[in-house]
């Protein structure tokens, strides 16, 4: 994403923010706490044995990219900034002095309330589901384990204080591999979907957006838990 945003854009025009990654005890103690020790543990025990699947999917992923004309190459001559969190209040005023025409978010802690609110521009994620049907994690996969392929996709929503809720700019939808998993399906979602995440950064260069309130059913979703990761990959293919 960040390689086609600099190939329309100019690599010099963007500005990387990167957060450390969060440990895996904060995160365990966080999910535990929203859902309890169970799921919290099925969901993690998921997250931990997929990760040895990651060798199984690098030709399907080279494939992706090929397909979509994509890169994940590191490009030197973007700015890169690293902060411990998005969160902290030094992150806010380094972004504040950046003086950006616009804040996109893509993979990043969930911003709080006070962070929001500093941001000096509007403010963009990129979420690799459908909303509202598939906010939060793995969008994707629950599309494809819940038989609703046909949102199978991606969302560029301007940033509020949810997760996931704020109004919609542009949707995309693809139609995933037999052999598209767990590990791939954010990378066919992000490759197939640069071009509304450039159509959304020029409406608001452009102050042409035009922000759709989501409707239908919505609903938050976390990593699959052991159990049913594996019945659907055993039982139908699903991974």
């Amino acid at each position: 994403m960040i390689n086609a945003l600099a190939g329309r854009f100019g690599a010099s025009a963007i500005t990387v923010v990167l957060e450390e990654p969060e440990s895996k005890s904060v995160f365990l103690k966080r999910r535990a706490k929203k859902l309890g020790w169970f799921a919290a543990g099925g969901q993690f025990a998921t997250m931990a044995v997929s990760k040895f699947g990651k060798r199984f999917t690098r030709l399907r992923a080279a494939e992706i990219l090929r397909d979509y004309g994509a890169s994940d190459t590191e490009n030197p001559d973007i700015a890169v900034i690293r902060v411990a969190s998005i969160n902290a209040p030094s992150s806010a005023e380094r972004i504040r002095e950046l003086a950006p025409n616009v804040v996109f978010l893509i993979s990043c802690r969930m911003l709080s309330r006070a962070t929001l609110s500093a941001m000096p521009c509007p403010v963009l994620n990129f979420h690799a589901g459908i909303n509202p049907q598939y906010r939060g994690l793995m969008g994707g996969y629950w599309a494809r384990a819940t038989g609703d392929t046909a949102n199978f996709g991606a969302t560029v929503h301007l940033v509020d204080e949810g997760v996931d809720t704020g109004d919609v700019l542009y949707q995309s939808r693809m139609t995933p591999s037999k052999r598209d998993t767990l590990h791939t399906y954010p990378l066919l979602q992000t490759a197939a979907s640069t071009d509304i995440a450039i159509k959304a950064i020029e409406d608001v260069f452009d102050s042409t957006i035009r922000p759709v309130p989501t409707s239908g059913p919505s609903r938050q979703w976390y990593h699959p838990p052991i159990w049913t990761w594996l019945w659907n990959g055993v039982a139908r293919g699903i991974w």
